[in-house]
């Protein structure tokens, strides 16, 4: 399932040049698989009352095209793999139908003292549901 993500670039995400500053784009891609992750039905506040939290464990990321301030950006966040204690999810930044970024990125299931905890039962049913 793809989720989407509406956002406006406003002056504070650009740098000196006018543009997106690159690292603006990891918060942007955050966004969206928070609300991801929301709209799955998964409450984060409530994984961590019970001891368990997700971490980005590696990213690969991709910049095509530059955004710049005023522009209307989506999000799309798609769950691509799943497995005992992670997921790997694949995002796409685009203005209209121009690609602007691309990355997918690892996240693992914690718990709070770092170590890699497997997913709970009703966690990994939504995951696995939202997977195409």
């Amino acid at each position: 399932m793809n989720f989407i993500h509406n956002l406006r670039v406003y002056y504070e995400d650009t740098d000196m040049a006018g543009i997106v500053y690159y690292a603006n784009y990891l918060k942007f891609a955050e966004r969206g698989r928070s609300d991801a992750v929301r709209d799955m039905g998964i409450d984060q506040n409530d994984m961590k009352a019970k001891g368990l939290v997700f971490a980005v464990k590696s990213v690969q990321a991709e910049y095509h095209k530059p955004a710049i301030f005023g522009d209307e950006l989506v999000v799309e966040t798609e769950t691509s793999k799943l497995g005992g204690a992670s997921l790997e999810m694949t995002q796409r930044v685009l203005r209209g139908e121009t690609l602007i970024f691309s990355a997918v990125f690892r996240v693992a299931c914690m718990d709070m003292a770092g170590r890699a905890a497997r997913f709970p039962a009703d966690i990994r049913q939504k995951l696995q549901e939202s997977i195409p």
